[in-house]
């Protein structure tokens, strides 16, 4: 790619209609951070750089701000322009330390640090802890998590794949630490679902 095209993919691929799709996306995650475990469809349409995807954009776009440090992964870290179109449309600082991040994005879950790398809050500011955004392949995969606590009405399931390298047990301590801990949103192609620190996390049948 020359300099004027990675230019304009810099300057090109935010929302088309900014504050609507902002408000649209905006109700989608906190629709669901409030029912965990739920498939919500996520409108807003971004075109960010390569390996970023249109879910994890069009989240960015409606919540980073100069005042949110941002973690890359390491696809997302190695590629300039996504960085690039981060901080142009959100300005948004990037961090190199998980834990000095109010929002994370990871497009390879397997490769993603273990939860415990993030920021995880304090006592006094559980609110300063790292929200998660993970691009997956979709949430019918082979592993079906089952979901109790706040927001689900007895339990729930869901199936999102590929999860991080022993989720589980991650999952189970980051709930031990609530109030504190990390959040985790997944989105996939059009779709997205929460996993807050709130939710018990286990296998089916656990």
């Amino acid at each position: 790619m020359n300099t004027h095209a990675m230019k304009s993919a810099t300057l090109s691929g935010g929302f088309a209609e900014p504050v609507f799709d902002a408000q649209g996306v905006f109700r989608a995650v906190m629709d669901a951070m409030a029912r965990p475990g739920k498939v919500v469809e996520l409108s807003g349409k971004t075109a960010p750089p390569a390996p970023l995807t249109p879910e994890a954009g069009a989240i960015a776009l409606t919540l980073f701000d100069h005042e949110t440090p941002v973690w890359l992964g390491q696809k997302l870290a190695v590629s300039p322009a996504v960085a690039d179109w981060l901080r142009f449309h959100t300005g948004c600082p990037i961090v190199t330390e998980p834990d000095e991040a109010a929002f994370a994005l990871a497009s390879d879950a397997a490769q993603m640090p273990v939860l415990t790398a993030f920021a995880k809050g304090s006592a006094d500011y559980p609110d300063r802890s790292t929200t998660l955004i993970v691009a997956i392949d979709t949430f019918d995969g082979p592993e079906m998590l089952t979901l109790k606590g706040p927001g689900i009405r007895d339990t729930t399931h869901l199936s999102p794949h590929p999860l991080p390298i022993g989720f589980i047990d991650q999952a189970a301590a980051n709930h031990a630490l609530f109030p504190r801990g990390v959040d985790m949103l997944f989105v996939t192609a059009g779709k997205l679902a929460a996993l807050p620190r709130s939710t018990r996390i286990t296998t089916q049948g656990a």
